[in-house]
């Protein structure tokens, strides 16, 4: 399925609790390597995040509640599209359970092929609270630079989560705020949050 990392001893900023739950991350980066039963592993956990209020929500989706079925036909879009420089699948596992994903691609126009999007990035509802989600974001940021050559990554988050706190705390910053961009009901409107690191 590709290669496993695991952290040898503690890291920095990496707390007791997430060195003793530390999870293997492997990466896909050819649709091959995504088996049915990846793919069908991806699907339930996109759609348990996204059910519980995960803002993972894909473009072509209905708001939730949401069924694997409906995010089929994206998660073999996400597939099709993987490849070593341009897209790759990083998949976060604790004792062979799938406890977390997100989605790294690099941009493809020109003027910005040196800028990544990290997208759909969430922690299985059984593994919250063990670091999964932060393991995810360093070790994404060693995979942009080292392996795609990736010189800055972007993305956005859904205000009213506490997700810009989560990613400031792993190094980015907040660049921008289209307000009231998300409505997640009638009546609800989100910010959507622009975030940006430097590698």
């Amino acid at each position: 399925m590709g290669r496993a990392f695991r952290p040898a001893g503690r890291l920095p900023g990496v707390t007791a609790h997430e060195a003793v739950h530390a999870p293997a991350i492997t990466q896909i980066s050819r649709a091959q390597d995504a088996t049915a039963a990846i793919r069908r592993e991806l699907t339930d956990c996109w759609t348990a995040v996204i059910n519980d209020g995960g803002a993972v929500v894909p473009m072509d989706c209905p708001l939730p509640p949401v069924t694997a079925p409906v995010l089929e036909p994206a998660m073999e879009r996400i597939v099709r599209g993987l490849s070593p420089q341009r897209s790759r699948l990083l998949l976060a596992t604790v004792d062979g359970a799938l406890a977390g994903w997100l989605l790294l691609r690099r941009e493809q126009h020109p003027l910005v092929a040196h800028c990544g999007v990290v997208n759909h990035v969430q922690t299985h509802l059984r593994f919250r609270g063990l670091g999964i989600g932060a393991a995810l974001m360093r070790h994404t940021t060693v995979v942009a630079r080292e392996e795609m050559g990736l010189e800055r990554l972007q993305l956005s988050a859904r205000s009213g989560l506490g997700l810009e706190d989560f990613y400031r705390k792993a190094g980015w910053t907040e660049v921008g705020r289209w307000p009231g961009a998300l409505r997640v009901a009638p009546g609800d409107d989100r910010d959507d949050i622009m975030m940006t690191l430097t590698l």
